[in-house]
Order: structure tokens, then C-alpha cells, then sequence
């Protein structure tokens, strides 16, 4: 860990989040060079922290070698400009070794995606996430999404287990409920927007005291995605409304075409930019030629 609680922290809580994907080559093995090459142009821009083997990219696809190469490389190439977020979960056993490798590297924080397959108690779900932090002493970001959603009150059980959870970031977009959250915890934690495409819910997170948000399409037209935060930031509506009309609603219509495409269009649209990262990997499938063609319209709608 390069930054301290305080540091890490106030990047979490203010400035554009970036999701880089994962660099795979034609035999679909991770690609050290090109994430080398990868890591250096995100952090070239104006973005306050950077999440590394996240869900954009596929985390579930990793193994902990793989894992552990990734978030050592991430490390090195920020090299303290940035605090470097990277992810553990699964079960508490991986979630454990994960997180462990990701101090090892030299990581300021993990991001704790839900368990595996199961649905969970809230009971189970606090103690899940109490026993991988309490094995760390790396910041922790508790992704609320999928089979872990936690209560505002299993939230705030959390929070008063354990000092090291710093943060929540929310991956289902119930406002009503995370606005349950926020007004229960309080400022005890930072609150980051989450879900597919964060910034279709931009507006909604900022109404409820909920600054930052991650930003996948950051990883092909990063030029655009911090204009879009700064002008939400500085209450900008207009140009808030004509990106969101522009660009936003029809890459949602086209990313909610098929399941994973959350991940899979970020990975088209950086190859539309020559920047490829390869393919994702099964389960997921890559767009087709036709919704290809439409995402390359859509970029070269926007000014970069």
C-alpha cells in the first residue's frame, strides 16, 4: 500500500473511476505487454483511482496466478500516481487468498465482489464479508450487486465490525434502497455508483449524496467519460442531457441486447480505437459484425 486510509479514501469519494479491461492474446492467455501499454494511457488522464481485474475486467474469468501478475504489473506501471483498487471474493477461502495476493502486489484496496452461485442470509453475507476483511489490512470496497446485497442495517453491521471496510459501491441501482444506506450509515463510509453503465444513473446517485461512479466506457472514449463527470459535477444539466441522449441511452439499447455485454462491447469498443485487448472469454460472447458496426458509430459521434 502506497496511500493511507485518509488518501484512499477522498479518491474514492471524488474524481472519475476507471475499469481498465483485461489484455488477452489470440490464444486467449493474459497479455502482460499490451496491459503494460493499456495501464499507462488510463492513468494519462484526469481520473482519481484505478480498479484493476474488476467485473469489466472479468475478474471471474482470472485465476489467482493470472490475478496475481495482473495486479503486481498495475502496481508498478501506477506507480504511486494513483491508488490501485484490485478484487477478491467468490468464497471466503478465495476471497482470502485474493486478497492476500493483492497486498502481496502492493494493491491500496480490493474490491469484495458477492459469493458464488448461492443465495445468501444476511447474516451470511455480513460474516462473508467480515472474515475477508478481517484476513486483510487492505482497505476493503464492498460491492453491493447480484447474491450479495446487503440491508442498510447489514451495512451498517459491517461497518461497525470492521474498520477496514471503507466503502460501498452499489451494482443494482435501487435508489430507494441505497438512499436507505447512505442516510443510515452516514459519512462512516464512501458510496460509489456502480451498475452497467454508471453513468445512466450519474444524476440519481449525485441526488442522493453519491459522487463517483465506475466508468467502463472510460476504457474506449475516456475523453468523453471525464467531460461527462465534470459537467455533472459542476451541475451542468444541459450537457449532461444532450451526452446521456447522445451517447448513453443508445449504448445502453445496445448493450442490453444480450447478458454480459456490460463487458463485452467495452472490449469491441477498445479495438474500434486501436486499443485491443483481445476477446472476453467464455461464458461471455463478443458482439456481432452488426452491433459492431453500430458501436463504431456511436464513437465516432463523440468528440474525443
Amino acid at each position: 500500500m502506497k496511500f493511507s486510509v485518509d488518501e484512499v479514501t477522498r479518491a474514492l469519494g471524488d474524481g472519475l473511476l476507471s475499469f481498465p479491461i483485461t489484455d488477452f492474446d489470440e490464444q486467449g492467455n493474459f497479455d502482460p505487454d499490451s496491459y503494460r501499454q493499456r495501464l499507462t494511457w488510463f492513468i494519462s488522464h484526469d481520473i482519481s483511482a484505478v480498479f484493476v481485474a474488476g467485473g469489466t475486467g472479468e475478474f471471474f474469468n482470472l485465476t489467482l496466478e493470472e490475478f496475481r501478475e495482473i495486479v503486481t504489473l498495475a502496481v508498478e506501471v501506477v506507480d504511486g500516481k494513483l491508488p490501485v483498487i484490485a478484487s477478491a471474493g467468490l468464497s471466503v477461502g478465495s476471497g482470502k487468498a485474493f486478497a492476500k495476493a493483492a497486498e502481496e502486489a502492493g494493491a491500496d484496496g480490493i474490491l469484495l465482489m458477492p459469493p458464488y452461485l448461492t443465495e445468501c442470509p444476511q447474516d451470511g453475507l455480513v460474516e462473508y464479508a467480515r472474515q475477508i476483511c478481517d484476513a486483510t489490512s487492505l482497505n476493503v470496497v464492498y460491492y453491493n450487486r447480484g447474491n450479495g446485497i446487503l440491508t442498510a442495517a447489514s451495512v451498517q453491521a459491517l461497518a461497525d465490525s470492521c474498520a477496514n471496510f471503507i466503502a460501498l459501491k452499489d451494482g443494482k441501482g435501487d435508489i430507494q434502497a441505497l438512499n436507505k444506506i447512505v442516510k443510515t450509515v452516514g459519512d462512516r463510509l464512501v458510496y460509489i455508483g456502480g451498475v452497467p453503465t454508471a453513468e445512466i444513473f450519474a444524476e440519481a446517485y449525485l441526488s442522493i449524496g453519491v459522487n463517483t461512479y465506475s466508468s467502463a466506457v472510460f476504457n474506449f472514449v475516456p475523453d468523453m467519460a471525464v467531460t461527462f463527470y465534470k459537467e455533472l459535477r459542476k451541475g451542468n444539466s444541459e450537457a449532461v442531457k444532450q451526452i446521456t441522449n447522445d451517447f448513453f441511452i443508445p449504448f445502453v439499447d445496445l448493450r442490453d441486447r444480450k447478458a454480459g455485454y456490460a463487458v463485452s462491447l467495452i472490449k469491441a469498443g477498445a479495438e474500434l480505437i486501436g486499443r485491443p485487448a483481445g476477446s472476453v472469454r467464455a461464458p461471455l460472447s463478443m458482439p456481432t459484425s452488426e452491433e459492431r458496426q453500430q458501436l463504431e458509430k456511436l464513437i465516432g459521434s463523440v468528440k474525443q
